[in-house]
């Protein structure tokens, strides 16, 4: 009677030599948690659409930055609601705006995290689109221009890294100059470089009340169908300046995830975005999987596909469970 040679089931017969010739490591150190800073003092305020997420205020979201780095993630990235819209989004580059009071109180409590901004105008604008309306259209360079003031303003707060996630054309180069001509050449940039128009940003809007009033995004966001346009747009981003390249969301688009890895040689983010969060959440909620074992599987797949870094809302968890 032969006996088959390779046994491959000897490398899956325990959990000590599964976790020996593991291939794919995860750790604290790949995730970004996502936050959302509120007007207003001492608000720490669930938000309906976003599972186990909260509006802070500025004065309260410190604690809870403090909180997430003593689980060892080590970057958190802040999105803006404002009290109050207008057409040119003026309250997002404001000195006394809710992201730049939030990052100077988590500077002054957690001087040791790196904090991220999103740049972007979509929850400052009436209208909720990403950009500057002109003639019924989004005006390209009036947005560059206003995006650089947002990322200054950010820059001059004491955030670490700037995120702009408008998609819109050379907007990296206009932010990246911005910030050299004003002294900042120390303050990154991570672009959203291949930010697709998904469905599965909806929870997200509702948080960030940003859904645009008229139209959709498809004129500025990637077609969900293409790869190649995704690889440009980070070719691009990577020349006028970009430190980090960003592809959202990820468990759609893990193909091209793993094409940036291979072709360029900065850092890679993907975003573990609102819907594919709370797509598990609901799941497990219905008893139809176990949200531990699901999250953490969506986790390896999006660093096995390549990502260097994740944000996700998950990260808090994930780093407790690979903490044991």
């Amino acid at each position: 009677m032969g006996y088959p040679q390779n046994r491959m089931r000897r490398l899956r017969s325990s959990q000590a030599v599964r976790r020996l010739v593991s291939e794919t490591s995860l750790c604290a150190d790949n995730f970004i948690y996502p936050l959302f800073v509120k007007s207003g003092k001492g608000i720490k305020e669930p938000i309906k659409s976003l599972t186990d997420s909260y509006y802070f205020s500025p004065d309260s979201i410190a604690a809870e930055v403090e909180q997430i780095y003593s689980l060892g993630i080590p970057a958190v990235l802040l999105f803006g609601h404002p009290s109050q819209k207008d057409d040119i989004a003026s309250q997002s580059w404001s000195e006394d705006g809710t992201v730049q009071q939030a990052i100077k109180q988590i500077k002054q409590r957690v001087p040791q995290i790196a904090i991220i901004t999103d740049v972007c105008l979509c929850a400052y604008t009436k209208n909720g689109h990403c950009g500057i309306i002109k003639d019924g259209k989004i005006d390209n360079d009036a947005t560059c221009q206003s995006l650089a003031k947002v990322a200054l303003s950010h820059a001059q707060a004491g955030a670490d890294i700037v995120a702009p996630s408008d998609m819109m054309d050379g907007r990296v180069k206009f932010i990246r100059e911005c910030l050299e001509e004003n002294g900042f050449p120390d303050v990154g940039i991570m672009s959203y470089a291949a930010k697709y128009a998904s469905s599965f940003y909806g929870p997200f809007r509702d948080a960030a009340d940003s859904s645009p009033a008229f139209g959709d995004r498809k004129s500025y966001q990637m077609d969900t169908a293409n790869v190649r346009q995704a690889l440009r747009e980070i070719e691009l981003d990577i020349e006028e300046g970009a430190d980090i390249v960003m592809i959202k969301p990820a468990l759609s688009f893990l193909d091209v995830i793993c094409k940036a890895k291979e072709k360029f040689s900065c850092p890679v983010a993907a975003y573990n975005v609102s819907g594919e969060y709370m797509m598990i959440i609901k799941a497990a909620e219905n008893g139809v999987l176990d949200k531990n074992a699901a999250m953490m599987e969506v986790l390896y797949s999006i660093k096995r596909a390549g990502a260097d870094i994740i944000i996700s809302y998950f990260a808090k968890e994930a780093a407790k469970l690979l903490s044991k």
